[in-house]
């Protein structure tokens, strides 16, 4: 690697974007890559908790330094046309309360076809989650404990989804977080809860160290 990707690197470790940067650094690649960005961007639950105080809107995968993207499970290798076609939409309510994140997920994803793979739905499940309570810990950050995932329906592919995360308890280093993934609907319809989780977090004993 070429030092001046070094440097880049580390100082997009260091000083990372603003969660407000994050909304501008993604440009869609392709016709329906712009097409699911306008459509969550635009959704009325979009539009709902951007206009909530209580709400901060990012893209977290933005954050992470685009040298190290490709190395990222999903904000690189499960990430572009036919998987994870655009850096998920999220919501953070102070704190670290609850949390809130639209998906839109594709083809490629798939464990049976046109159905997207149960891993991949528990992946987003735990990186979601912990994301939710990581503002409630001392040091704002955790390494997962257990996570428990019930399946409830099947995710259909090419489809958009909503993560929704609420942090139950908070003890010292340890927090505890419920959440599911349902779909996204248009409004007066009911969402399909397709898989629910529950997890436990720890913050590291040597991360009040670092920070």
């Amino acid at each position: 690697m070429a030092t001046s990707s070094v440097v880049k690197a580390v100082n997009g470790m260091i000083n990372p974007p603003t969660d407000a940067e994050t909304l501008t650094m993604f440009e869609p690649e392709d016709e329906h890559a712009k097409e699911v960005e306008s459509f969550i961007s635009n959704h009325p639950l979009a539009r709902s908790l951007r206009a909530n105080p209580d709400f901060t809107e990012s893209r977290p995968h933005m954050k992470i330094p685009e040298s190290q993207r490709e190395q990222n499970l999903t904000g690189g290798t499960l990430a572009g046309a036919g998987k994870i076609v655009v850096p998920p939409y999220t919501w953070g309510e102070k704190g670290g309360k609850s949390l809130v994140s639209i998906s839109y997920l594709g083809k490629d994803l798939c464990g049976h076809p046109g159905i997207v793979h149960g891993g991949l739905l528990a992946t987003l499940l735990d990186e979601g989650l912990a994301r939710c309570c990581f503002p409630a810990l001392p040091s704002k950050v955790g390494m997962t404990a257990s996570l428990n995932v019930n399946y409830r329906k099947p995710a259909a592919a090419d489809s958009y989804v909503v993560l929704k995360a609420k942090t139950v308890k908070v003890e010292g280093r340890k927090a505890w977080v419920e959440g599911h993934i349902e779909t996204l609907v248009s409004e007066g319809e009911e969402p399909v809860v397709l898989v629910e989780a529950s997890a436990l977090f720890i913050e590291p004993r040597q991360a009040a160290v670092s920070t």
